[in-house]
């Protein structure tokens, strides 16, 4: 979402960069630049004049334009004002009720992505060892209940749902005293959407936070609905006491205003995001590390987290010994690339390295997709396995039997065969003790 402000306003601030002097002039210009780019990006007015206005009022300061790096300490206040914006540092996690189960009440708009959000934050909390149950309150879409029925088969969550002939009152408290039942720890609402001007609609969904009384009321907000998701965050906030906000859809290709947006105006937390279709794409908000990934500076302690979870130790020490005793092999590769398809789409991962957004524009068009990923790996499936332990042993028609058993050509054979050289050659370099100086120089 973030890829044309984060491009536009990279572009900006690497000019301060390079300036071993800045006047206030060179200040006003680039403020002005990046004002124009959030207002692209359909960021509020009110939250572009108030950000600039205060990177401003820093950057404008003697300790800044003194300093022996002025523009490096220019970028730093942007970021530091962009994280801001996006709400307080840290992850603003969810918090639990005194007694079990604590509730969480998803509502939203239609269409915004709630129950597929219901089914996402439920697996997020499992793997924090929780015990969760999803109750179905959508009476009037028996779509949603069937929905949301199918999403806990897939995840093994238990659903509570009731025939549509029951109201939303009596099955959100059924579905809690279920949960009682279950042990569960969390109690997750499914609500039905609806739009903030319908009053009926409203007034129940008021009547219903009254009666349940949730631990946490969190509105989910479509990414791509621009300024608007502000209103909507406004006029639910007035009728329910909203805790937070799930960003859902991060991953398509709005402009990403709501996002810069929503927290500044509405003094809400954003608590999660949806960065893909996957039913564990769902991530913590960090506002500093989005900031980051914003001004192309990447995001490596997420992409850290997320390996460690796909990652398994052992797996990880058998790798390290093959790197030392230059033994990685294709089967190594496809264990590896599998490993990285777990964690996510490719670009959002090559996304949290830091000066990846300039890099992926000298790229070939097609380098980051996931069919080329797939193609590597039906290259790689289809040779046997004494080729793919010993790939110096393909030679003319070997390869031409691969082609032909992955449906590719000779060609696209040779380039990963050439692509795993290549790895293999900085495995190498990195397996001396030269190479693991270096590489200590450039962690650090």
């Amino acid at each position: 979402m973030f890829d044309n402000l984060s491009e536009k306003l990279t572009d900006v601030l690497r000019h301060l960069r390079n300036r071993g002097r800045l006047t206030e002039t060179d200040v006003d210009e680039t403020l002005r630049e990046i004002r124009v780019i959030l207002l692209e990006a359909d960021v509020n007015f009110r939250v572009a004049r108030d950000l600039v206005n205060r990177i401003k009022e820093r950057a404008l300061g003697s300790q800044v334009l003194r300093s022996l790096s002025p523009g490096q300490q220019v970028v730093t206040v942007v970021y530091e004002e962009l994280s801001a914006t996006l709400g307080e540092t840290g992850h603003q996690g969810l918090q639990p009720s005194p007694q079990a189960p604590s509730v969480a009440l998803l509502v939203g708009l239609q269409g915004s992505g709630k129950t597929t959000t219901a089914a996402k934050l439920a697996l997020n909390l499992r793997k924090q060892g929780h015990r969760v149950l999803l109750v179905a309150t959508d009476m009037r879409r028996p779509a949603a209940i069937a929905q949301l029925t199918t999403l806990g088969k897939q995840l093994d969550i238990p659903v509570y749902q009731e025939s549509t002939d029951s109201t939303v009152l009596a099955v959100a408290k059924n579905g809690i005293e279920h949960g009682k039942s279950l042990g569960a720890t969390w109690v997750i609402l499914d609500t039905g959407g609806r739009l903030h001007v319908d009053e009926p609609l409203m007034q129940e969904l008021a009547d219903l936070a009254k009666v349940v009384t949730p631990a946490e009321s969190l509105l989910v907000v479509d990414s791509m609905t621009g300024q608007d998701a502000v209103r909507v965050a406004l006029e639910f906030s007035e009728r329910i006491n909203l805790t937070g906000l799930i960003l859902s859809k991060l991953d398509g290709d709005a402009r990403g205003g709501a996002a810069l947006s929503i927290t500044h105006m509405t003094g809400l937390p954003i608590k999660f995001v949806g960065t893909s279709e996957r039913l564990d794409g769902l991530e913590p908000f960090y506002p500093d590390r989005m900031a980051s990934r914003i001004l192309g500076m990447g995001d490596v302690q997420t992409l850290v987290e997320m390996a460690q979870n796909e990652v398994d130790e052992q797996q990880v020490k058998d790798l390290q010994k093959k790197i030392r005793q230059a033994t990685f092999n294709l089967e190594d590769f496809l264990q590896q690339l599998r490993q990285l398809q777990n964690m996510g789409s490719i670009s959002q991962i090559m996304g949290m390295l830091p000066g990846f957004s300039s890099v992926s524009k000298q790229l070939p068009q097609g380098t980051l997709s996931e069919d080329r990923l797939k193609q590597v790996e039906a290259i790689i499936l289809s040779m046997t396995p004494q080729e793919r332990r010993n790939p110096n042993i393909l030679n003319g028609s070997r390869r031409h039997r691969v082609a032909l058993g992955s449906g590719t050509s000779s060609t696209e054979v040779n380039q990963v065969l050439n692509q795993f050289k290549q790895t293999q050659k900085l495995m190498r370099q990195m397996s001396t003790q030269n190479g693991r100086h270096a590489l200590s120089r450039l962690m650090r």
